[in-house]
């Protein structure tokens, strides 16, 4: 596993980042810079189609490839000072403390084993769904959906239709759920970071994600009841026969509520003392959570008795991919950020202006559905960012003079960053796990049909409920 890293964080420490490239002028930046990145996101939609072997060796390179096209004409125009001071922004502001906190949730929830196989049933699955979708707010959404991702398949592997279970555990347990606390999804815990207060996300997103979860479960439990009369005696029979289930790993349950301290910690703990690391001011508070969390997963990893983690198939391949994959979002996501925070300045002015009226006031069902679009495709968190200095930059102006706009920012990009597989980092996690185990997983786009089905009707009432 180290090798890998090692060479991908050798090569993000000379790559220009999101952090740094959004505070780049993006006046100056014309939308053929955003080509790398559209590129990137084809690549993802469509080789799969056509090969998914070739997806499986090749993934890596092709996401090499479109951020060197973005890359050197970058150093061109720039020069090479500039993007290796770029490059060092984005590996310590942005790109290690998402992987690290990936890392740590991935690691640690790996460590825990559900024993045993329930019968996937219409109501055990939807029980099993509402159960992550609970949790994901505690434990984050990474953690949440590795906990429960594999029981679950295992549960519904005599089944021929399961993918269908795969896109509502996405949608529920590695979105939606994490919508009630700054703790379970990336663009809550960077409003947390910026000064939203933590019992404020709380008691605003409390109505929206119960609705929303509510709505989605009930629909599951309809579609899977559906499916799973129509399979009648055609079900296989069941590879995993029904046992009790049994917990193993337990102290990584301990290790899990040191990860929800830690990130605490950075977000309520303001000494202002910090060191300059390569250029780059580093604040106490986010070094130490960052090495309380490295700590923590290496913890689990020593303390996990091995057979714990065998039964769980575990291996590091589902967060290499997640890892170079959206090491290549990031980088080639930074001229479309830039370019965004540019205001009118900017070649999407006309976007931004879309989400105000003609006196400048902001429209809150615009911000949701402006949010939830951009946070579909660009990575829901640095989205959230865009719109929260959009809207007025300040924690406290949001919250306590334009709470249905920060609201309306928040369930766009928690909410509509499960429509595809790159608005959220858990997603493709989930992805290829389930590939892994056999499960014939939609495409991108078919993904796409699915989410939008099931998600744009239930954000559409939420919207007309609330806004």
């Amino acid at each position: 596993m180290w090798r890998p890293l090692g060479w991908l964080l050798l090569c993000i420490c000379c790559l220009p980042g999101i952090a740094s490239a959004a505070e780049f002028d993006g006046a100056r930046l014309g939308l053929l810079w955003t080509l790398p990145f559209v590129g990137i996101l084809l690549t993802i939609a469509l080789l799969p189609l056509v090969s998914i072997s070739a997806w499986h060796r090749h993934y890596g390179k092709l996401t090499l490839g479109w951020t060197l096209l973005f890359l050197l004409p970058f150093t061109w125009q720039f020069g090479a000072e500039a993007t290796l001071d770029l490059g060092v922004h984005v590996l310590l502001a942005e790109y290690l403390p998402f992987i690290i906190l990936l890392f740590a949730l991935y690691t640690i929830s790996g460590g825990i084993l559900v024993w045993g196989n329930l019968h996937g049933s219409p109501l055990l699955n939807t029980g099993l769904l509402a159960i992550g979708t609970l949790l994901a707010s505690l434990m984050g959404t990474t953690g949440s959906a590795m906990l429960l991702i594999r029981p679950l398949l295992r549960a519904n592997d005599n089944r021929r239709h399961n993918a269908h279970v795969v896109v509502f555990f996405i949608l529920l347990v590695a979105n939606v759920g994490g919508g009630l606390t700054p703790l379970g999804d990336p663009p809550l815990f960077l409003g947390f970071l910026k000064g939203v207060d933590f019992f404020w996300t709380l008691r605003h997103m409390a109505l929206p994600v119960g609705l929303m979860a509510s709505l989605l479960l009930a629909l599951f439990y309809v579609v899977d009841r559906a499916l799973y009369r129509r399979e009648g005696e055609l079900i296989a029979r069941d590879p995993t026969p029904d046992t009790s289930l049994r917990l193993y790993g337990k102290l990584n349950f301990l290790l899990l509520g040191g990860v929800l301290l830690a990130v605490l910690m950075s977000g309520l703990w303001k000494p202002g003392i910090s060191f300059e690391l390569l250029g780059y001011r580093v604040e106490l508070q986010n070094l130490l959570r960052d090495v309380a969390l490295i700590g923590l997963a290496l913890l689990s990893l020593r303390l996990t008795p091995k057979p714990v983690r065998a039964g769980n198939d575990f291996d590091w391949e589902p967060m290499l991919e997640v890892a170079r994959l959206f090491a290549g979002i990031f980088l080639c996501i930074a001229p479309a950020i830039a370019i965004l925070r540019a205001g009118s300045e900017g070649r999407l002015a006309w976007l931004l202006a879309s989400v105000s009226d003609a006196q400048g006031v902001p429209v809150d069902s615009l911000y949701l559905w402006m949010t939830g679009a951009l946070s579909s495709f660009l990575d829901n968190a640095p989205t959230y960012l865009v719109f929260f200095n959009l809207a007025a930059g300040d924690a406290q102006i949001l919250m306590h003079k334009m709470p249905s706009t920060l609201l309306a920012i928040s369930m766009g990009s928690v909410f509509m960053g499960a429509i595809t597989y790159v608005g959220n980092a858990p997603n493709f996690m989930v992805k290829a796990i389930a590939e892994q185990r056999g499960v014939r997983m939609p495409s991108f786009f078919g993904y796409m049909l699915w989410s939008c089905g099931v998600m744009l009707p239930a954000i559409a009432l939420l919207d007309w409920l609330l806004f």
